[in-house]
């Protein structure tokens, strides 16, 4: 059974809809990559499927036993959280909070997960310096532990490279990949056609042209022809 599955839904914001009747479903262990224009209504669809914003028609349907505090988030950085004055330990801790409850401290079992989370992604060194101190792949290395602290099932990633240096870009990509391969279900949006279905197994395209279905089915159809090709010659 799908971990989660659109039916016929219809987004928009301000009472305008931007996308009509997309169908999807995402099982254990997929990478869907999901791309298109700007404007196409991305963003609107990551919104939706954590449902921070309701469907203008349709629905979205959690399945596979997934509950709703099992989707990990990995928003756009803004500038106030890049200048966050804490220490990477207690913002990787912090993805815990939800498991806490009333306790106001956090427990052993925590702060083990947290320490593998930041092992996981290559930043225990760091764990004691001041995130708005590192560079900005060091940032999204903990802000993906962190995460994964607060679910390990399914990670839902919105722009994860954006601003990044190609180097780094390429990192990330490798360590999302990564994650795929070691059983965590991947949703990510992206801008960079070309680089971001290299890894995934599933494309969602939305905008003018919709198209859903693997990888290589998504690089035959005259969209993905397309895109892919626009993508690689503007790089």
């Amino acid at each position: 059974m799908a971990l989660i599955t659109a039916e016929k839904l219809d987004l928009g914001y301000e009472g305008q809809v931007i996308v009509e009747g997309l169908d999807f479903s995402v099982q254990a262990g997929d990478y869907l990559c999901i791309v298109g224009e700007n404007g196409s209504g991305k963003s609107t669809l990551m919104k939706t499927l954590l449902h921070l914003t309701p469907p203008m028609g349709g629905r979205v349907v959690l399945g596979d036993g997934l509950k709703a505090n099992e989707i990990a988030y990995l928003p756009q950085q803004t500038i106030v959280q890049k200048d966050f004055p804490a220490s990477v330990r207690e913002i990787v801790l912090s993805g815990c909070q939800s498991r806490c409850g009333l306790r106001p401290f956090y427990n052993a079992e925590e702060k083990k997960l947290a320490a593998e989370n930041m092992e996981r992604m290559g930043i225990t060194a760091l764990a004691n310096r001041c995130y708005r101190e590192l560079s900005g792949g060091q940032q999204q290395r903990v802000l993906l532990a962190r995460a994964l602290c607060a679910a390990q099932k399914l990670l839902l990633l919105d722009e994860p490279v954006s601003g990044l240096d190609p180097r780094v870009t390429q990192e990330m990509y490798e360590l999302i990949g990564q994650l795929n391969e070691e059983g965590v279900t991947i949703i990510m949006i992206s801008h960079d056609i070309a680089a971001a279905v290299q890894y995934a197994s599933h494309v969602l395209h939305i905008g003018k042209h919709i198209f859903f279905g693997t990888r290589a089915d998504y690089l035959k159809s005259d969209a993905g022809k397309y895109f892919v090709s626009e993508g690689s010659s503007n790089g």
